[in-house]
Order: structure tokens, then sequence, then C-alpha cells
């Protein structure tokens, strides 16, 4: 699958809207309109997935610049970002809380 970026959008934008208006030049497979945490409006852009490469440049070359709700889109491939790896750093749990002793 492969990740498109979807900008431009107007506020009254649903999901299936927007899906149903992307649909018509290439297959959805999943969409996340981005909303605000606090009043859930949407920001204006959303992130879909497509069901392949050949189907995400597809919806590129074809919906980039088309006239939607009355905004221009701006539709781009987004980059693919390697999976975030924990580096695993062991702690000695005995001399975690451990103060230095005092010489006397």
């Amino acid at each position: 699958m492969r990740k498109i970026f979807v900008g431009g959008l107007s506020s009254e934008t649903s999901e299936m809207e927007l899906v149903i208006f992307i649909s018509i030049y290439a297959r959805v497979d999943t969409i996340k309109i981005v909303r605000e945490k606090s009043t859930q409006k949407p920001k204006g852009y959303a992130f879909l997935e497509m069901f392949n490469d050949n189907e995400a440049a597809k919806a590129v070359a074809e919906v980039n610049g088309l006239t939607f709700k009355g905004n221009t889109l701006t539709v781009k491939l987004t980059e693919e970002e390697p999976p975030k790896v924990k580096a695993y750093v062991p702690v000695n749990k005995f001399q975690k809380n451990k103060r230095p002793r005092k010489r006397i």
C-alpha cells in the first residue's frame, strides 16, 4: 500500500465525499482526514492509502490541481518512513537509585 497526501480541503469535506471523488480516478483503501483535537473540525488535509503504487501515482497525476468543493487540491506521494526502533539500554536495577558512599 502507498500513502498519499491531499491538501486544500474545505472544512465541510467528509471522508465519504472525498473517497467518492478520488475513487473516480483510483482505488482507495483507507482515509484519514486530520482534525483538531478539541473541536473536531478538519484541518484541511487528509491522508489516503491506495491499494498499490500504480494506483497512488495515478491518483496524484489525475487529481492534483483539480477543484473540489471550490478549493484546488494538492495531491502528493508521501515519503515512506522506516519503522522507528527504540534503542535498548540496559539498566542495572541495583545501581539505579544508589548514592555513592561517603568517605570518612
